[in-house]
């Protein structure tokens, strides 16, 4: 399986960063004569969206020497619904030397039921850190550019074409734009325009789960920020499959809910409750947002033609706590290490290969997350309650959640490589599966 990925191009990182300084120069586009006449710039790699996929697609490209061109729509830094919370797997899927902009690091979390039962366990080691999705997103878009990427904003894609007129030769794809620019020419596309995608629908990424995540941003004096600092919450909720959270950056508190798309009324109040119980409701939210999530099918295309997706474009995060930072990064690096390759090919046969070899190396990792998360998702909706007695009574199952948040572990390691885990997973599992 490993001789199918490409060689990760960290290796060449620090040389190419250094033979970079001159970015712009790096960046500039091959040339190729267009039907019509004139000469067009022709890019190795064009990324649409700059969010964690994006900006990992371009770095990884970047880094292996090629000429990449990260489009983004929106002027950045820009605010993004996402509670922030980044476990060992998104860490350890960031650019080498990368400086985390932590807003708070969690030693404790308190466990509810709906608001009731709660219980807080600590550890002595930090379990995760927590970083605001704007600061972030920028940084990592900052280190593209450090990489040899250029970045473009204030710029809607819709749509990208693969043959006719406006396609100078079957190794090209025209990445159409809104308005009356002209297309920009690629070898290859990384499609990372989140989850309501456009590159997606082109692909035909196909989805099996969508929920609705509702959050408040809500700043507190220091009073009330000093009693949450280093500590979460997690609620399992009243609706089948929902929690809410609140996760703590210094005088701001995150708090959100999420749960099966079309209960958007009873989701609505499960905010609201919630944000009332924990003795909130008296503070203005700076900002108050919802956002859609999206799991792909497991046989959802990933790749047509010299077009790959990533991230939340493909439908890529973890079914049952709808995590998706990691997912993005981790994708967001395989597309871009893909996307060289497809771009080096010169046939279509050739790119179709790499664009399976692509497919494959996520299916043989975040696949079999999803996988597992999808099972898990389902033992959840059924039983909160079991879950939540787990957690907060039977030190084993806390101590896989510490490994798994720390990023030393997998729930799909867990359950693969533990009897007990996957004997308990597979009895929850059941039902469901003889209906199968």
């Amino acid at each position: 399986m490993r001789a199918a990925t490409p060689e990760p191009a960290i290796e060449r990182e620090q040389k190419h960063i250094v033979s970079s300084e001159n970015a712009s120069e790096d960046a500039e586009p091959d040339r190729t004569e267009a039907p019509d006449g004139p000469d067009r710039a022709v890019w190795d790699v064009v990324v649409v969206g700059a969010g964690p996929a994006g900006a990992s697609a371009a770095y990884a490209a970047a880094v292996a020497g090629r000429r990449v061109l990260l489009l983004e729509k929106s002027e950045l830094p820009r605010y993004k619904t996402c509670g922030g919370g980044i476990i060992g797997l998104s860490r350890d899927a960031l650019p080498p030397g990368f400086e985390l902009p932590l807003r708070d690091r969690v030693h404790a979390v308190t466990f509810s039921l709906n608001g009731k039962l709660s219980r807080t366990r600590r550890s002595k080691r930090m379990l995760f850190g927590l970083i605001n999705r704007p600061e972030f997103d920028h940084a990592l878009v900052q280190s593209a550019e450090r990489a040899g990427a250029e970045l473009r904003t204030g710029v809607t894609v819709s749509r990208v074409e693969q043959h006719g007129p406006g396609v100078p030769d079957r190794r090209t794809v025209a990445v159409v734009l809104s308005g009356d620019e002209e297309p920009v020419l690629a070898r290859a596309v990384v499609g990372a325009d989140g989850s309501a995608s456009r590159i997606g629908s082109h692909v035909g990424v196909k989805l099996d789960q969508v929920d609705l995540g509702l959050e408040a941003e809500i700043p507190v004096p220091d009073s009330v920020a000093e009693d949450w600092a280093g500590r979460v919450l997690i609620d399992w909720g009243p609706l089948p499959g929902s929690y809410g959270w609140v996760f703590p950056k210094e005088n701001t508190l995150t708090v959100g809910v999420i749960s099966a798309r079309g209960e958007g009324a009873a989701t609505r109040r499960y905010l609201d409750d919630f944000v009332a119980r924990l003795g909130l409701a008296g503070f203005t939210p700076s900002v108050s947002s919802g956002h859609l999530t999206r799991c792909r099918t497991d046989d959802s295309p990933l790749s047509r033609g010299r077009v790959l997706v990533c991230g939340d474009a493909a439908g890529l995060l973890e079914p049952c706590t709808r995590e998706g930072i990691s997912f993005a990064l981790r994708s967001g690096r395989l597309a871009g290490e893909w996307a060289v390759r497809v771009a080096e090919s010169h046939d279509a046969v050739d790119a179709r290969r790499q664009a399976l070899n692509y497919a494959f190396a996520v299916k043989a990792g975040l696949g079999v997350e999803m996988g597992v998360g999808r099972r898990m998702f389902t033992a959840f909706s059924r039983r909160p309650g079991l879950l939540h007695a787990a957690l907060t009574g039977f030190r084993p199952a806390w101590n896989a959640f510490s490994r798994i948040t720390r990023g030393t572990t997998s729930m799909a390691e867990i359950v693969r490589t533990h009897p007990v885990a996957r004997r308990a997973l597979d009895t929850l599992d059941r039902p469901a599966a003889g209906r199968g």
